[in-house]
């Protein structure tokens, strides 16, 4: 007698990557969308959303600003709202190549690649250069 055991394989789509997505350091919500052809993603919600009491980037009770922004023109820009993720172009087997993430911690923009380990688990590495000099930060639904 054999006994087959059914595991549920998930076929990734290149659309799963779609939704809302909190950070690893659970302080933000990033909305990834399509953006013509190829996906982008948003801030949509902070933990903080104001500057607080003791803020010495901003005024207290006022939102997020992007004032680490290179650009001086757009450091008058709110964090939601604020599009991080650029360019992603899905490249098959649940991995998006060919993007750019800006981290408005740090004001500096990084090339990105994301991996998705299941429906509810993103591996996104922003590097610069070569994927083997930068940093990889899980994101969950």
């Amino acid at each position: 007698m054999i006994l087959a055991s059914a595991t549920a394989v998930h076929a990734v789509e290149k659309d799963d990557i779609l939704g809302v997505w909190l950070n690893q350091e659970k302080d933000a919500k990033i909305e990834i969308i399509t953006c013509e052809e190829k996906y982008c993603g948003k801030i949509v919600w902070l933990k903080e959303p104001e500057y607080l009491p003791d803020s010495k980037d901003g005024i207290p009770g006022t939102p997020k600003l992007d004032h680490n922004n290179p650009d001086e023109a757009l450091r008058k820009i709110p964090v939601i709202g604020l599009q991080i993720v650029h360019g992603l172009t899905y490249v098959g087997k649940g991995r998006w190549k060919k993007g750019r993430i800006y981290d408005p911690k740090n004001g500096k923009t990084y090339s990105a690649k994301i991996k998705l380990v299941d429906p509810h688990q993103l591996d996104l590495r922003g590097y610069i250069g070569i994927s083997l000099l930068g940093r990889t930060a899980t994101w969950t639904r």
